[in-house]
């Protein structure tokens, strides 16, 4: 009977954190950058001693529990602005930000703007940098190259305009299958992140954010799985605290 209270409130509750899990995902599905977050769990042998009467018995019963949170770090599609502060990247590189903490941080969140003193940053979070350090730019007037170079329009005396090299992207590579720690909603980093290895294709897209890689059907078929789930675990505590109770006032008619 123990043994029914522990796997139904063991079940109850990892079904709680399987459902907090997606809806943290559901509610970033229009965060840009975001990557799913998928719980990863595992079970041990738990010895139960119980006392019935002076007698000592002994048992074991599976336990659950989260054993880490893996994030899914999969390309996801593009929504194309035309703004020339919407970057995205096509191929498994990551921008390098400057974090205000005092850490650099990776993300593929690239709906920039300027700050105050005319640095190209990411919201609050930091300043995007390039192989040179922090990007400054003054003005909305700059191109992205498909290799990361930004280049600035600059007027010549005779009138002529011209494209001036400011810095290139400071890029970091992340495999796929590569483990990530989050910071937030689409900040990373990693013990796995490298510079960019020679040879690797990717592709900088100016006017063009990344979306999160959610998809909708999927966490919400999930969502209802892990509901149904809680609720079968709470009908069997029930059912289990009902013959518990049952069985007690037999003992005591005994």
């Amino acid at each position: 009977m123990n043994r029914g209270y522990y796997y139904a409130c063991n079940g109850m509750i990892m079904s709680q954190r399987m459902i907090d899990c997606i809806g943290n995902n559901l509610s970033n599905a229009s965060t840009a950058g975001y990557k799913r977050d998928t719980l990863v769990t595992n079970t041990f042998d738990e010895h139960m001693i119980l006392v019935k009467h002076r007698q000592e018995l002994s048992g074991s019963f599976k336990h659950q529990f989260v054993d880490t949170t893996y994030t899914d770090l999969e390309q996801s599609n593009f929504e194309f602005t035309e703004s020339p502060f919407d970057v995205g990247i096509n191929g498994n590189v990551y921008f390098n930000i400057a974090g205000y903490n005092g850490e650099t941080m990776l993300t593929r969140n690239g709906q920039w703007e300027l700050d105050s003193e005319g640095y190209l940053c990411l919201n609050n979070s930091g300043r995007i940098l390039g192989e040179n350090g922090e990007i400054y730019l003054g003005n909305k007037d700059f191109v992205i190259d498909v290799d990361g170079s930004i280049y600035q329009k600059v007027t010549n005396d005779d009138g002529t305009e011209e494209r001036q090299l400011v810095d290139r992207l400071l890029l970091s590579y992340i495999d796929p299958e590569g483990d990530v720690t989050k910071f937030g909603a689409n900040m990373f980093t990693s013990v796995d992140a490298r510079p960019v290895p020679e040879g690797t294709r990717y592709e900088i897209i100016q006017g063009a954010y990344e979306r999160s890689n959610i998809d909708w059907n999927y966490e919400l078929t999930m969502m209802m799985n892990c509901y149904r789930l809680f609720e079968t675990n709470s009908k069997i505590l029930q059912m289990a605290d009902s013959m518990n109770a049952t069985s007690s006032s037999l003992c005591k008619k005994v």
